[in-house]
């Protein structure tokens, strides 16, 4: 991949987008395309045509997904499996048109089914039933998948899929009603701080496991896949995450101890759990060269560092 390749980054906004501008730039890559839905609208078909025949990239990081945490998944059902059935649809037919040398499809860790033997292997898919708090995504992020697999089959293309664990780090979303446990974990934890609260409320048992991958470090695995492999090396999609998981309990207390939070911690069983355990097995990942760098209290901190300086209020700060 050249300095000077045109690369697009799609839903460079997003968490997982923001981190891969930043390792780019970090490569010095110097044509780098970002587009917002004002730009260009992925679910809208022609829109979608027009913008990648107008600018021909060479590479694709296809990041773009409308995503969420159990509460928004259960609320919008309908909307999670269009729009990420249409993105999906519309960038990987448009790559295919113009040429686009290789493609890194994103999709993620929960198109596995829920009891899933552990860790949970690549071919673990589609043998069994999905989470049905977000089998609505899960669903969408498999179709892409085939459809990545169907293309370089029939007409041979070069689309990499890869189905990342859990992800946290700056620029995660830390809206309560959207997001997904570890921010809402912080964010909470701080509030409860800042009011001098003896206690927390963590929706579940605590009793489920999982695993988390700090976004610069996918960012880095992504990077290094698109520059150095080809979809033949990874014989299917691949795992990306660190091999390692903890109890939705731990993580807490983690938090709590990173964010200084001293009140108790109470669990309300009466909220849903969801999957009672996920954790990738990345042994295809690590044998392809590439290994997660960050532990999760480091990152935890960075993390919590960048939710004080760009979300937090000046009285929040104390």
């Amino acid at each position: 991949m050249d300095k000077d390749a045109k690369i697009y980054v799609a839903g460079h906004n997003g968490l997982v987008g923001k981190a891969l501008c930043r390792k780019l730039e970090a490569d010095g890559y110097t044509d780098v395309l970002t587009a917002s839905r004002d730009d260009v609208d992925l679910c809208n078909q022609k829109a979608t045509q027009e913008f990648f025949e107008a600018e021909k990239p060479d590479y694709v990081f296809l990041a773009a997904a409308r995503v969420g945490g159990i509460h928004i998944n259960r609320l919008q059902p309908a909307d999670f499996i269009y729009d990420n059935l249409a993105i999906s649809l519309n960038a990987i037919e448009c790559a295919r048109q113009v040429g686009v040398k290789k493609l890194i499809y994103l999709g993620s860790s929960c198109i596995y089914p829920k009891h899933a033997e552990q860790p949970i292997h690549e071919h673990a898919l589609l043998g069994g039933a999905l989470e049905s708090t977000n089998q609505w995504y899960a669903v969408a992020k498999i179709a892409g998948l085939k459809m990545c697999a169907a293309y370089n089959e029939q007409y041979g293309t070069n689309f990499l899929t890869v189905m990342p664990t859990n992800l946290y780090g700056p620029g995660d979303n830390f809206d309560l009603k959207t997001s997904h446990v570890l921010p809402a974990l912080l964010r909470k934890c701080h509030e409860a701080k800042v009011s001098g609260d003896s206690e927390l409320s963590v929706w579940g048992s605590g009793n489920p496991r999982r695993e988390f991958l700090h976004v610069d470090d996918l960012a880095d695995a992504c990077v290094y896949l698109m520059k150095t492999k080809d979809a033949s090396d990874l014989d299917g999609h691949v795992n990306i995450g660190v091999g390692e998981d903890l109890s939705i309990r731990e993580l807490a207390q983690l938090i709590q101890k990173v964010v200084g939070f001293d009140g108790q911690l109470t669990f309300d069983a009466s909220m849903p759990d969801g999957t009672p355990r996920k954790l990738l097995n990345v042994d295809k990942m690590n044998g392809l060269g590439w290994k997660a760098g960050r532990d999760l209290e480091s990152g935890i901190a960075d993390t919590y560092a960048w939710y004080l300086k760009n979300l937090s209020t000046p009285t929040d700060v104390s």
